[in-house]
């Protein structure tokens, strides 16, 4: 892993390309570069039957050049530092802050690299790279730039461990105002790489940690706790500090936005003279009247009706047999 700093003094880890992912990225690159050189060779040598010996040296000097020179440089300065064979590994060529290539860097990396490479079949570039603590070779030196590995592995410590359950609510009390951001960043980065480390060098970053964290915080660590276990155990009573301050005021929030009720809707009221439906029985405003004010309903010549009384029957016409 290298670290590089970029002008506005943010670190960067990078991965620097190892020799043999970078030796392979160039085997690529010439044989694409040569079958390249054979097709254009052949192309010219066919055009310029008719010129002197000569001319056709010329053209087939310059036609290297343009091919196993001019391409390279062109194709990392329009691709920001990925030819074919290193996009195929994975690799790219970056400037030591960072940043991306531009034309004056391929210049450099491709006129040393002419030498270097193709003029010593890659034994300066190897040696080189080789010498070099971040492998690079002396183009790279150079040109002041560095080729990294863009495609790197995901790692399965990404997420926090979880403290041991008889460490749960034992530092509720703890006060953490005075432990600052960077030695919370240290911690988070130690949880989250602890399974990767040695187990000495682990161990003594888990007591440095723990140190600094109970000066910071006041008390310390309580005895026959591991230093990884109560950095967790303190950590994961931040984070729960953290979710309950924030979800109070997410509460206080949304409580003062209204507390008006909610309206429902209602069905509205049936029209006037409508048929009423079954089990529905028919609204009569003369046995409302009169269930209101406690009389019998009104008979047919509006006078109320005794209770057990019928109304007088109409004459049909009928006379029975005598």
């Amino acid at each position: 892993m290298s670290e590089l700093v970029t002008g506005e003094a943010v670190v960067l880890e990078l991965r620097p390309a190892k020799l043999p992912s970078r030796a392979l990225a160039v085997s690529l690159d010439l044989i694409v570069a040569l079958v390249a050189y054979i097709g254009l060779s052949i192309g010219l040598f066919a055009a310029t039957a008719s010129l002197d010996e000569a001319a056709r040296t010329a053209v087939a000097i310059a036609g290297f050049v343009l091919i196993l020179v001019g391409a390279p440089i062109a194709v990392e300065t329009l691709t920001h530092g990925r030819s074919l064979g290193k996009l195929a590994c994975g690799l790219r060529v970056v400037r030591d802050d960072g940043g991306p290539i531009r034309f004056r860097h391929a210049l450099v990396r491709g006129g040393i690299g002419v030498v270097e490479i193709l003029m010593t079949f890659g034994v300066v570039a190897c040696i080189a790279s080789l010498v070099s603590a971040r492998g690079r070779r002396l183009g790279d030196v150079f040109a002041g730039t560095l080729v990294v590995r863009e495609r790197v592995p995901v790692s399965r410590a990404g997420s926090l461990p979880s403290p041991p359950p008889w460490l749960a609510g034992r530092f509720t009390d703890l006060d953490l105002s005075a432990v600052p951001d960077g030695l919370w960043l240290a911690v988070r980065q130690y949880l989250t790489r602890m399974g990767q480390l040695d187990p000495q060098v682990g161990w003594g970053m888990a007591e440095r940690l723990a140190a600094d964290l109970a000066a910071r915080t006041g008390a310390p660590v309580p005895p026959g706790v591991p230093s990884a276990a109560y950095l967790a155990a303190v950590v994961h009573e931040r984070q729960t500090r953290e979710a309950r301050r924030a979800f109070a005021n997410g509460a206080a929030v949304a409580g003062g936005s209204g507390g008006a009720v909610p309206s429902y809707p209602v069905a509205p009221p049936a029209p006037a003279g409508s048929g009423t439906g079954a089990g529905v029985s028919a609204y009569d405003p003369r046995s409302a009247a009169a269930q209101t004010s406690g009389a019998e309903p009104a008979g047919p010549d509006g006078a109320a009706s005794p209770v057990g009384h019928a109304s007088p029957a109409k004459p049909t016409g009928f006379v029975p047999p005598a």
